[in-house]
């Protein structure tokens, strides 16, 4: 979908923002790709060090996504190459799951944010869109970009929740989770969705997992007030406003 969603972010002039997504797997350009189509932007992807040093120099994208591992050179080279005639493009780097060098060395060499292997799609473009607001390339068309469910608000630059006015503490995990179920209230998920989405597992997880994190969030959302979160026997949870 090419069109713009009611909340896409948008330049100042109310075009579209733009992106360069850079991966040597084809079947992860295109999956980001996806999403940030279907939100409104407009997306071009590579999956060279050379073909995205090309892109970003006849494109000149709003932000770039730029893998650190690459057939030709690394990401790290492609980011010197791209800052060399566009040094304030904000840039995330996709890192692996446990290069904590990786992640550090891209920092360091001028990354404004990173994200790591596998992925949760709605954080990357969340992200993204608060990269685009930093960089004070997306116009602040408006003043609330929170998801609502109900009394509960989520802010996902901020990363806060409230529940009718008072702050709900989360962790990292939980926050994911909460952040899944806002984004398709009303709607069962079953624990293979959820393990799928929250956790990045595309196999047989264990699903004892999701049990536990549903019932510490209950304990933080639903404790003292009327449960949103709602358990279909057999079929999954489902997050339903109170009202």
């Amino acid at each position: 979908m090419n069109a713009s969603s009611p909340t896409a972010p948008v330049r100042a002039d109310g075009t579209p923002l733009t992106a360069l997504i850079v991966d040597d797997e084809v079947n992860i350009a295109e999956l980001v790709a996806m999403a940030l189509r279907y939100e409104g932007w407009d997306v071009t992807t590579a999956h060279t060090g050379r073909a995205a040093v090309d892109a970003a120099r006849q494109q000149r994208p709003d932000v770039v996504v730029l893998d650190l591992m690459l057939p030709d050179f690394d990401g790290m080279t492609a980011l010197q190459r791209i800052r060399a005639f566009d040094p304030t493009v904000p840039v995330l780097f996709l890192t692996a799951r446990d290069a904590v060098e990786d992640r550090v060395a891209g920092l360091t060499a001028g990354g404004d944010d990173y994200v790591t292997k596998p992925f949760s799609l709605e954080e990357l473009v969340a992200r993204l869109r608060a990269l685009v607001r930093r960089a004070g390339v997306a116009a602040a068309a408006q003043e609330d970009d929170a998801l609502r469910v109900g009394d509960l608000v989520m802010d996902e630059d901020s990363r806060e929740v409230h529940r009718d006015g008072d702050e709900v503490a989360l962790t990292a995990t939980e926050f994911e989770l909460l952040r899944y179920l806002m984004r398709n209230p009303r709607r069962v998920l079953s624990k293979a969705q959820i393990l799928d989405r929250v956790w990045n597992y595309d196999f047989g997880g264990d699903a004892n997992v999701v049990e536990l994190y549903i019932s510490y969030l209950r304990k933080k959302i639903d404790a003292g007030r009327e449960p949103m979160i709602h358990t279909v026997r057999g079929a999954g949870y489902v997050l339903k406003p109170t009202t």
